[in-house]
């Protein structure tokens, strides 16, 4: 308070400037930027200062010298017109792609038609006015027919007809699907799928009349001719199995009834194969009965074709694979990468320095969502966009928390020095004031930026071995040792801010990622030996090629 009584100056934060490129990750943005933030059309390019109205496709145009309609630059690098060709050269692939997928799609559903049993059935006719009945297929998005007698406006008129009527009929099928989606909950995602397309081919196919399965036929006879075909499927993973070996993976859990139950599945080539599940409830999970069930798997499969067994970083499990060396030295038995690497973060969050600042944000994300009205100010401020709250999450969460929050940094910095937050009784509490100071804290997002910077290198490691694009095996080597680096980056390569954090990774890593077989997969991608030859040098390397070989 001033002497006379007056009320403080509020400190409103300083607006940040202006983003100047877009938020796609788009290869664009490396060799452009947006004149004017409120005017997404218009993009400067850094080599000529040419300015694109057509966004970032016509920027890329302009930079890749490759259209006549565009004015290309002339100051371009070799790399950056590379960048941008092959960016088109990708879309147009994956276009391709998805193209050739949908027709291969169609072309596998196989409707037999009631002429063939010598019955006659009535096609039905779109858009035309000739006698001859159409069926409505993939073409008539494209074409559509005309009467050949009409004069050249009466044709064009009826063309525009037949587009409308084609929109429409479309329209009007979607609103059917869409009233079932919603009349019986079922998810937006359930309608992305190969097997909902070709279900919806194949009604077009059979046309009007047709008659949905009934309960008892999804519940007999329907469900023994799909289990029978998924069945027959599977034979095509029995001949990888036979040809190139296969990896045998085991993964514990409770289910609702507190049972403990014990998952053993083969992963091939091919995909993977669910083996059957051991209920363990009686058993304490000691590394003897892992080792027992494992090893009976081994011998139903055939050791030969057995190549690797998968397990997490349970004591028990370690035990086990002790065990499983001692009988079968061949086979490898290799930890979790992705619960490895989970493990990794979870130690560097317990460090003092992160832990203070990870509480911290916890604090806050949860007095706000505590409380109906500091959410709802929350929510204005940040134009409805969400924190992601803390909670029992598998991977990864605080580096989500964090970043979710650094996204909103001068939004909650500004909803805390607003009138409308002063005036909540609420945040007079101490927990409201602790929030507060804690969101004007500069330390505060100096830390976040920290342990994030800290902790994406691993995070997105952890994207790798996690996801099903690409094997990860031949990868995860190679990767740790980047991350390690830019983890050393991130504290300034100074040996007395970075040891902690690197000897928890290197704990971690030791026996469990840096195994002969990582090494040797390591050894064995081009993408790592092409950049760096000195690889082959590597006594280490060498020798884990040597013990895998």
């Amino acid at each position: 308070m001033d002497v006379d009584g007056g009320p403080e100056p509020v400190l409103v934060p300083e607006a940040p400037p202006p983003v100047l490129i877009g938020n796609s990750g788009d290869v664009g943005w490396k060799y452009g930027k947006y004149c004017d933030p409120t005017n997404k059309s218009k993009i400067k390019c850094n080599f000529c200062g040419h300015i694109s109205t057509g966004g970032i496709f016509r920027f890329k145009q302009h930079v890749a010298n490759m259209d006549n309609s565009v004015i290309g630059c002339n100051k371009a690098t070799p790399e950056a017109i590379a960048d941008c060709k092959n960016h088109f050269q990708c879309t147009a692939e994956t276009k391709s792609k998805k193209r050739q997928h949908e027709q291969d799609l169609r072309d596998d559903v196989h409707i037999t038609s009631a002429t063939s049993h010598g019955t006659a059935i009535e096609d039905v006719c779109v858009g035309s006015s000739s006698s001859e009945p159409n069926k409505l297929g993939p073409m008539d998005r494209y074409v559509h027919p005309i009467d050949g007698k009409s004069s050249k406006e009466e044709a064009l008129r009826q063309l525009s007809m037949n587009k409308a009527l084609f929109k429409e009929r479309v329209h009007e099928a979607s609103q059917y699907v869409a009233r079932w989606v919603y009349t019986h909950a079922i998810p937006f995602n359930a309608l992305d799928n190969d097997e909902f397309r070709k279900m919806c081919e194949a009604i077009g196919k059979f046309g009007p009349g047709y008659e949905p399965p009934s309960q008892y036929e999804l519940r007999e006879k329907l469900l023994s001719e799909e289990y029978a075909r998924t069945k027959s499927l599977l034979d095509d993973r029995e001949k990888q199995k036979m040809k190139l070996g296969c990896t045998i993976m085991t993964d514990a859990w409770t289910d609702m009834k507190r049972r403990s139950i014990m998952n053993l599945c083969m992963h091939c080539s091919g995909g993977t194969l669910f083996i059957r599940s051991e209920e363990t409830s009686d058993v304490s999970h000691i590394a003897e009965v892992i080792f027992e069930l494992v090893d009976k798997a081994i011998e139903e499969l055939g050791p030969a074709h057995v190549m690797q067994v998968c397990t997490d970083n349970a004591s028990s499990n370690m035990g086990a694979k002790k065990l499983l060396l001692e009988k079968r030295p061949k086979i490898f038995w290799s930890s979790c990468a992705t619960h490895t690497i989970n493990l990794m973060l979870q130690g560097i969050g317990n460090i003092k320095r992160f832990k203070t600042i990870v509480d911290q944000a916890k604090n806050v994300t949860i007095f706000i969502y505590a409380h109906h009205k500091t959410l709802a100010h929350m929510r204005k401020c940040t134009k409805r966009r969400a924190i992601i709250r803390p909670g029992v999450t598998r991977f990864a969460s605080n580096f989500l928390i964090l970043r979710s929050m650094v996204e909103k940094r001068v939004a909650l910095r500004a909803m805390v020095v607003d009138r409308a937050w002063e005036e909540m009784p609420i945040v007079k509490s101490k927990k409201g004031k602790d929030t507060t100071a804690t969101l004007m804290d500069a330390n505060f997002w100096k830390g976040v930026t920290i342990c994030i910077k800290v902790s994406e290198p691993l995070v997105i490691l952890l994207r790798l071995a996690d996801g099903d694009v690409k094997p990860s095996m031949a990868w995860l080597y190679g990767e740790m040792l980047k991350a390690k680096i830019k983890i050393k980056e991130a504290f300034g390569n100074q040996e007395k801010m970075y040891k902690e954090t690197i000897s928890i990774v290197e704990k971690k890593l030791k026996g469990r990622l840096d195994t002969p077989l990582h090494k040797t997969a390591y050894l064995l991608n081009p993408h790592y030996t092409y950049a760096n030859t000195d690889i082959f040098e590597d006594t280490d390397m060498t020798v884990a090629f040597m013990q895998c070989a």
